[in-house]
């Protein structure tokens, strides 16, 4: 019997597995009702009794590396964040639909100009170690984060306790996607030791970790939001670095669950594993070091978008799945995606050719692309690229690093001349994919610099007219596409590989494994 496969715009047993984004200028009216309730979670009501696992029984999720930090204020890596959305809530929490949804905050007034967000603290909230949750707890979690360094609460001027059920944050300008960066975890006032005892609200609680190997949590019974509490009561996260291990490791049952494994892997299982199908949610790209020659020459690096052929890369990697993206956002960002922009560069050889020549480089060049060894689409899609680009004239080398390597070396301290990964959004607003472009950007791990970039940028966070915000964010992307910032590619398809003795899997338009949801299947 041929295995099912699930696309990721159908639904299954009354779950969506698709993510549409509904962005947070459209969401301030939604999320002030008293309650915290949503159609969203009063659409789930009924749904969540069916069966579920309280017995000593562990459902292993297998994940592709160690997570970076337990810490989720300084947390890099988007395979650590959807990890830690089990144990940490912030004061909106996004949903599988793309909305934000009250959280720790139960509403939120925000005022006309934009500059001052105040938030109801919901009641009878419990923190992991039994501690009730209070705004103190907030305002210290929020001023933690702040204390960081990190870009999005640079705007921030202050955080304040208006009075016991009342959080009040103040910035130094408008910005009406602010309420978007308020899904920072919220942690005890009083912690202390959070890499080796991380404490959070989520529906999971930590319960040891052992590095290199597994992260291993438990059903927190005294979860606030009891309509969406989970199921299953023992879970381990362990880390499958080797890809080449994953197929024989679901089928050994060591793992029930995988996400973002290849098709070939997924037609290599048998009927005992359902299929999830849907899109990564990035922006996968061959991202080069705009500071570095010969990248610092715009003509080369346009020499490359037209020797690139994205339709071959998603043949190749995923049998023809995959969305072909023109600039760094994807299409589940709706009215930012501008589709046209794909068309920047169609793949024309000759064209390629006589922009290498004018940029000096008539015999074309040798550089080498560093590529994380635990991420399978990234290296086949390295190995497609450098087919490509022998027929310019142009020698890539293909250097596979472990994952901590590449933080390391790549992202931190920009020792490379190319790299292909693919970067998600850390929240649902367009600046979370461009503002990493800007010149002055902490995490501007391109070197790309361009003062017309920068201010469109600022325009766009200037702006609380959301049609002129749209406006000067697509023109940020149209900038980018055609300097050729990087060489964008594809939207990878994730396939999710989950054990048929489960249901439930849910696609979120961020970085999300919300094993909240998986239950046993009737």
């Amino acid at each position: 019997m041929k295995k099912k496969v699930w696309s990721g715009n159908m639904l299954r047993r009354g779950v969506a597995a698709v993510c549409t984004l509904t962005m947070a200028a459209a969401m301030l009216a939604g999320c002030t009702k008293k309650d915290g309730e949503t159609e969203s979670q009063n659409a789930q009501e009924g749904t969540q009794e069916t069966s579920s696992v309280d017995s000593d029984e562990v459902f292993t999720v297998g994940i592709p590396q160690d997570l970076d930090s337990l810490d989720p204020h300084i947390a890099q890596s988007a395979g650590t964040r959807e990890v830690l959305f089990n144990i940490f809530e912030g004061l909106v929490k996004p949903d599988e639909n793309g909305n934000l949804n009250p959280a720790i905050a139960s509403g939120y007034d925000v005022s006309d100009d934009a500059t001052e967000y105040t938030f109801t603290i919901r009641d009878n909230v419990l923190f992991h170690n039994g501690q009730t949750l209070t705004a103190d707890d907030v305002v210290a979690s929020l001023q933690r984060y702040k204390d960081t360094g990190a870009s999005v609460f640079e705007i921030v001027d202050s955080i304040e306790k208006v009075d016991d059920t009342h959080v009040k944050v103040t910035l130094t300008k408008a910005n009406s996607e602010f309420i978007s960066y308020c899904t920072v975890a919220i942690m005890p006032a009083d912690c202390e030791d959070v890499e080796n005892n991380p404490i959070g609200t989520g529906p999971y609680k930590f319960v040891s970790r052992t590095a290199l190997e597994n992260l291993v949590v438990e059903k927190f019974d005294d979860y606030w939001d009891t309509d969406n509490a989970a199921h299953i009561k023992n879970v381990e996260f362990k880390v499958e670095a080797n890809p080449d291990n994953i197929v024989t490791d679901l089928e050994g049952g060591s793992i029930d669950m995988y996400a973002r494994i290849t098709s070939d892997q997924a037609d290599q299982l048998s009927d005992a594993f359902d299929i999830y199908e849907g899109e990564m949610n990035l922006v996968q790209a061959l991202y080069v070091n705009n500071a570095v020659a010969p990248f610092d020459n715009e003509l080369v690096r346009q020499a490359l978008c037209y020797a690139i052929d994205p339709q071959e890369i998603m043949d190749f990697v995923s049998g023809g799945a995959g969305v072909e993206i023109g600039s760094a956002m994807f299409p589940s960002f709706g009215k930012y995606f501008d589709e046209s922009l794909n068309d920047t560069y169609n793949q024309d050889i000759d064209k390629a050719k006589e922009l290498l020549a004018q940029a000096g480089y008539p015999d074309g060049f040798t550089f080498t692309i560093k590529v994380p060894s635990n991420y399978t689409p990234h290296i086949d899609t390295a190995e497609v690229v450098v087919e490509q680009l022998e027929a310019i004239g142009v020698t890539a080398n293909i250097k596979k690093v472990e994952w901590n390597t590449w933080l390391e070396e790549v992202y931190n301290n920009k020792d490379y001349e190319a790299t292909i990964v693919g970067f998600d959004a850390s929240t649902l607003n367009a600046s979370a994919l461009l503002y990493r472009y800007t010149s002055d950007a902490h995490n501007n791990m391109f070197n790309y610099a361009n003062a017309d970039y920068d201010k469109a940028f600022a325009a766009a966070q200037a702006t609380v007219d959301d049609d002129e915000q749209v406006k000067y964010y697509k023109e940020c992307e149209k900038i980018l596409s055609e300097t050729a910032a990087a060489i964008y590619i594809q939207d990878l398809p994730e396939f999710v590989a989950l054990s048929s003795k489960y249901t439930g899997y849910t696609f979120y338009p961020l970085y999300v494994q919300d094993i909240a949801k998986i239950k046993l299947a009737e």
